[in-house]
């Protein structure tokens, strides 16, 4: 048995700017952490002739080709696995769809767990070239890079995308007591909306494509607060980060007039008017996680707790995608 577990991810400042039809053009900056909720995958030998893959779920094949679910299929067929006879599954901590960079998770706890079997190492650049080369090259799903990279590495970083298509990875050099404060004092709270991430980043996709300028402007916009983000973080001003986290928002909602929705949006004034100091929705839009930075979170967990929404509490996670098994 093979067990592998990868994180998911919240963005901290500057999402949108790791997709190739901007990043080629104008070179991508974000911050994204890593968090202790995750993506299992569960592997070992079937006896029986043919390839069994369990998710929401399950099918049996004996040709890889008949496999279904993209991911699966793609990732067996990438390490030349199709002539093997083997059980595989998923599992998640959090649902698909929800904006903390599931599909990505998924994808290289996946690919980790593949290589585990074949008895290879493998580096996190390399896994996450990989997943970035099964989702946006063999999949051509309109995504960027942020989250298979976190998901690789793990922790707080910051991330540089070239007009190359090569990633630098760094560290946020912020104090101890900065990174614990921020743990704190950021809440999660689950909409309820599931999405998907494609239609909505389609559409940026296409509108950057086009040399659309409100879109170049909005994502310079935002590459720029994901670089103040981090100098906030690094000279321990949490509430300037709060503040841009809520002009971030009001730029985000700009791209896409799926970004948002009236529940949301009623959500989202309902907190800032009770203890928020700045908040965004996570990931693409349309659905999944709303963020918030409070330093009076009583009050503010009082408040949401009317609303009806679930808070999900998490910390950040140091380790990348690893075997646990």
């Amino acid at each position: 048995m093979i067990i592998v577990r990868s994180p998911l991810r919240i963005s901290l400042g500057g999402g949108g700017t790791d997709l190739p039809s901007y990043y080629e053009e104008n070179e991508g900056f974000l911050i994204t952490a890593a968090v202790n909720k995750f993506v299992y995958i569960t592997m070992h030998e079937n006896f029986n002739d043919e390839i069994l893959v369990k998710y929401s779920k399950s099918e049996n094949v004996r040709n890889v080709d008949d496999i279904r679910h993209p991911i699966f299929r793609e990732c067996i067929k990438m390490l030349g696995l199709g002539d093997e006879c083997f059980e595989i599954q998923s599992m998640a901590d959090i649902p698909a769809g929800t904006g903390l960079g599931s599909s990505s998770s998924f994808t290289t706890a996946l690919l980790k767990c593949l290589h585990e079997y074949k008895g290879e190492l493998v580096t996190a650049e390399e896994l996450a070239q990989e997943a970035c080369e099964i989702e946006m090259v063999r999949l051509k799903e309109p995504i960027g890079k942020q989250d298979q990279y976190i998901a690789a590495y793990g922790g707080i970083r910051a991330m540089w995308f070239h007009r190359d298509g090569t990633v630098d990875v760094e560290n946020v050099n912020m104090s101890r007591e900065t990174l614990y404060n921020l743990e704190d004092n950021l809440v999660l709270y689950f909409t309820g909306f599931e999405r998907s991430a494609s239609q909505i980043l389609k559409e940026q996709d296409d509108k950057t494509k086009a040399s659309d300028s409100d879109m170049k402007s909005n994502l310079d916009m935002v590459k720029q607060m994901g670089l103040d983000s981090r100098e906030a973080f690094e000279k321990g001003d949490l509430r300037e980060f709060a503040e841009i986290m809520k002009q971030h928002w009001e730029i985000k909602k700009k791209r896409s007039g799926k970004m948002s929705n009236p529940r949301i949006d009623e959500w989202y004034d309902h907190a800032m008017s009770n203890g928020a100091l700045g908040g965004k929705l996570i990931g693409a839009g349309g659905g999944g996680f709303l963020m918030f930075y409070s330093e009076d979170k009583v009050r503010l967990r009082e408040a949401m707790q009317k609303t009806g929404l679930k808070e999900v509490r998490f910390r950040f996670e140091n380790q990348g995608t690893r075997l646990i098994y």
